[in-house]
């Protein structure tokens, strides 16, 4: 009876670690099922917000719309933030308020959302890589070397 109660609570044990971890395997996505590399979009705005987590740092861009008159804000996802900070990024390289060029791969749904490929600071014409899940698609994954 000991060993059943045992064998319970081990198994009770890894169903709680399965269903925490279930929500993280399930959050993260396949590059092309979510973006086109076919569409890809420049846009030039302002930074309205900055998402500085795990798997994806994302970042919100006011974009004005030149067709509509509009001004739409944008979802641009990145790649996770060790490899962003590989790139030359900081936590703080981009702040609420920053006009910034970027040129991404748009959303499959046409939505306001997109998956960077580079990301231009206006303020200091910096260009940084945005660590593109795009790349690891197109290449099997890694990182790249060389040029």
């Amino acid at each position: 009876m000991k060993h059943v109660k045992h064998a319970l609570q081990t198994l009770a044990g890894i169903a709680a670690l399965v269903m925490a971890l279930a929500p993280s395997a399930f959050a993260h996505h396949s590059f092309a099922a979510q973006y086109d590399s076919n569409k890809v979009v420049e846009l030039k705005g302002w930074v309205t917000k900055v998402e500085w987590f795990n798997p994806h740092v994302y970042f919100y861009v006011d974009v004005d719309n030149a067709e509509t008159g509009k001004t739409e804000n944008w979802a641009i996802e990145m790649g996770p933030p060790h490899m962003l900070q590989d790139s030359g990024w900081k936590k703080n390289s981009m702040k609420i308020g920053d006009e910034v060029e970027v040129v991404a791969t748009r959303a499959r749904d046409g939505s306001s959302s997109a998956n960077a490929r580079s990301v231009k600071l206006s303020a200091t014409g910096e260009v940084l890589g945005a660590a593109s899940s795009e790349q690891q698609t197109l290449t099997g994954g890694g990182r790249r070397t060389g040029n």
